[in-house]
């Protein structure tokens, strides 16, 4: 038997948002989830939930939501559990899926794992099978913090995994681990000859570029560029342009401080290493992305979506191509009440938000009609 969990009666009712044209966007909670993290939507509009503590959820569009059989064990704790989850570029025919999530090694250490499976739905409930982990943290580390694992494929099918530095610095400059990466990799875990450091270690061979802190969005724009944003330490948060084989500095520069007061030099000391785009003092706490491609909002179109996490905001972003080069901006802000872990944009162009907490609301954005 399937086990259902409807949407809780108390979700409170729509609210609304103005933005900064003058435009009025209704926000439409939905459903409440234990701890959600990440979403994805399927070709037939159902919706796929991860919640932290390791629940892997299918609601369906009439609000019937069933779990999913199958999730790998996950470590939970600090910011360790259940994380992303993204299709495969051909799920319409393979029906593969990628979950990432915290995996419990010896004694007293974890890391971030990342699997691939086939979703079936079956009449005793939907589940996943032929479970193929494809990439893990190397190495394992004790502490709870900093798994970053978000996911998301590239226009020619490879895949791209955030790695994040699991708050201990210098794996991000250290090229035998491949903590503080971001990671390339073909479909089904192999590695693509041609990604930027091949002289330097097998491991090397999987990064794409190095020196990251904490990597919690990722998203290809309709150009193919791939940005991508992470928390800074005290101060700092960035949005970054990436390209293959840059250094973007952590943890030997940044534009914050670390938590202890001390300074770290700033981008601008150290031209070698990759500056952002975009930072910010004070931070935003940046977590999800999703660069905004639908007909629903069309002067929103190219637009990047951020969920503010201790900024409890939406975060609009614009992305400029000027004769200096690559530019982001900070566009508006929305002020939601609750801190918001991710971000996506439904099959008929609504945005999507998840709530960062027990109980934590799946919130739809529409414009607001007359009537």
């Amino acid at each position: 038997m399937a086990t259902f969990i409807f949407a809780a009666s108390a979700i409170a009712q729509s609210f609304d948002l103005n933005t900064a044209g003058g435009k009025t966007v209704t926000a439409t909670p939905v459903a409440e989830f234990n701890e959600p993290w990440a979403m994805t939507f399927l070709p037939d509009g159902d919706l796929l939930v991860t919640e932290k503590p390791g629940r892997l959820l299918l609601m369906s569009q009439d609000g019937e939501t069933a779990e999913v059989r199958g999730v790998p064990e996950v470590d939970y704790g600090g910011q360790g559990g259940l994380g992303d989850i993204i299709l495969h570029p051909d799920y319409a025919n393979n029906k593969i899926v990628y979950l990432s999530y915290a995996e419990a090694g010896d004694g007293d250490t974890r890391g971030a794992a990342v699997a691939r499976a086939v979703l079936t739905q079956e009449t005793d409930g939907p589940s996943l099978r032929d479970m193929d982990v494809i990439w893990r943290q190397q190495p394992k580390v004790s502490g709870r913090g900093h798994y970053s694992h978000r996911l998301a494929f590239a226009p020619d099918g490879k895949l791209f995994i955030t790695s994040g530095d699991r708050q201990k610095k210098t794996p991000a400059q250290d090229m035998d681990q491949n903590l503080g990466k971001i990671i390339r990799l073909n479909d089904d875990g192999s590695v693509p000859r041609d990604n930027p450091f091949q002289d330097q270690g097998e491991l090397a061979k999987t990064f794409w570029s190095v020196g990251h802190r904490n990597l919690l969005g990722i998203a290809f724009d309709s150009n193919g560029t791939l940005w991508q944003h992470e928390m800074g330490p005290r101060g700092g948060d960035e949005i970054n342009l990436i390209e293959p084989g840059r250094n973007y500095g952590w943890p030997v520069v940044s534009n914050g401080d670390n938590y202890d007061g001390s300074g770290i030099p700033e981008h601008d000391t150290r031209p070698d290493f990759a500056a952002p785009e975009v930072y910010w003092n004070p931070v935003i706490s940046p977590s999800g992305l999703v660069i905004y491609s639908g007909e629903m909002f069309p002067e929103w179109q190219g637009s990047g979506f951020i969920g503010g996490l201790s900024s409890q905001a939406l975060v609009r972003v614009v992305f400029e191509n000027q004769s200096n080069g690559d530019l982001a901006t900070e566009a508006e802000r929305f002020d939601m009440g609750a801190r918001i872990r991710e971000v996506e944009q439904g099959p008929d162009g609504a945005l999507w938000l998840l709530e960062d907490r027990a109980g934590g609301r799946l919130i739809e954005l529409t414009p607001e009609t007359s009537g």
